[in-house]
């Protein structure tokens, strides 16, 4: 086993205890002392705290393996945060209803996008609020075929990261004018539960040897807003539409010496306008690829009337990037969003999927795939009890 790999399973085995070590309902809920209920040495922030911004505490804790847990009061805390250490990191919103993301009472907000008149033209990683990688090279999106060149050596980053009852909120405006991210993950484990995602354009970007986790959490966009290279899996969520743009996914495939299951897989989630004064019938494409390795599926999702007929699209009328390689997909999608005739009539775009060939992708343990090795399996990170 490399050296890499060795420290990544010992982050993993850390993480692991971690997570079983209290109840997280204890520490969210607001009492006359916040940390009462919390692990030892959980810093706090908020106003009149010693850390009044997330990213202080973040920086405070340094680049060390030993797990760590920040709560965070209520409030709006205009910032970007960077989390570059390996060790594992838990971030908690402090709230009454742990298990309900429409009543989040912390927002993490950034204002700033890329290729608009106002702002020039520079790497998509400068304009999330969140991000999550080793470093700037990391986390760099790029551009052409392969994006961003990860120099050899890169360590992975945070294996185990976790978000709790948070709304990380990117608001330049004017709307998706340009790439303005909430989050990006790259070459780092994150989690997030009950946690609310909101943007216009590529509002979620999961990087190369990214994997990320979504439960019972709020994903709002306009254009492409799930894309990336790494594997991105959502459950039991809200996908909100506020307007079409482009498709919802749009990923990136990369050739490996391994079976790769790169892709965003969408499962038993919500998908609709985000407020009933949009018109937009039939306007929203499920997806375009990004290149013509693209892989989304859609499953057990409730589509409404947004949706288009045909499901996905191809990238352009001039560039289409669909062939053999390209997987766009759905298994078993319902609601008015869902046309069986429509699919069909874009056979050569849409793939219905038997229940043979949804099997490979039916969980996460099937896609998550360890770093550098590919080898599956890699879910120890992934809170899989996150009710409070």
């Amino acid at each position: 086993m490399s050296a890499i790999k060795t420290a990544v399973f010992g982050l993993i085995l850390l993480c692991a205890g971690q997570a079983a070590a209290y109840g997280r309902g204890h520490c969210h809920e607001p009492t006359h002392d916040p940390l009462k209920g919390c692990p030892a040495g959980t810093l706090l922030v908020g106003p009149g705290q010693n850390f009044t911004s997330v990213q202080a505490a973040v920086r405070s804790l340094g680049n060390t393996t030993t797990p760590a847990t920040i709560l965070i009061l209520p409030g709006n805390y205009t910032e970007q945060v960077n989390v570059t250490r390996q060790g594992p990191l838990t971030l908690l919103g402090q709230t009454h209803a742990p298990n309900d993301a429409s009543q989040n009472t912390v927002n993490i907000i950034w204002h700033n996008a890329t290729g608009t008149a106002t702002t020039g033209t520079y790497d998509n990683a400068y304009t999330s609020t969140l991000t999550i990688a080793p470093d700037f090279n990391a986390s760099a999106t790029g551009s052409g075929p392969s994006g961003n060149p990860v120099p050899p050596g890169t360590p992975f980053g945070n294996a185990d990261f976790r978000a709790y009852n948070l709304n990380f909120i990117n608001a330049y405006l004017p709307y998706s004018a340009g790439p303005s991210l909430a989050l990006s993950v790259s070459y780092a484990n994150a989690g997030f539960y009950y946690t609310q995602l909101q943007s216009y354009q590529d509002t979620v970007y999961v990087g190369k040897l990214g994997n990320a986790y979504m439960y019972g959490c709020i994903i709002g966009g306009q254009t492409d807003f799930f894309y990336g290279f790494g594997t991105l899996w959502v459950d039991q969520s809200q996908v909100q539409l506020r307007g079409c743009g482009g498709g919802i996914t749009a990923w990136k495939g990369s050739n490996t010496t391994f079976e790769n299951k790169y892709g965003v897989y969408i499962h038993n989630s919500h998908v609709a306008k985000a407020n009933s004064t949009l018109n937009i019938t039939h306007q929203c494409a499920l997806g375009r690829p990004w290149n013509a390795q693209h892989r989304s599926i859609f499953a057990n999702d409730y589509l409404d009337d947004s949706i288009r007929p045909s499901g996905y699209i191809q990238w352009s009328a001039t560039d289409p990037r669909v062939n053999l390689n390209t997987k766009m997909a759905e298994y078993e999608d319902y609601g008015p969003g869902f046309n069986l005739t429509g699919r069909q009539l874009a056979s050569n775009i849409t793939i219905e999927m038997t229940a043979a060939q949804y099997e490979p992708y039916s969980k996460p343990a099937k896609v998550f795939q360890y770093p550098f090795s590919g080898l599956s399996g890699n879910t120890e990170w992934i809170d899989e009890h996150p009710q409070a």
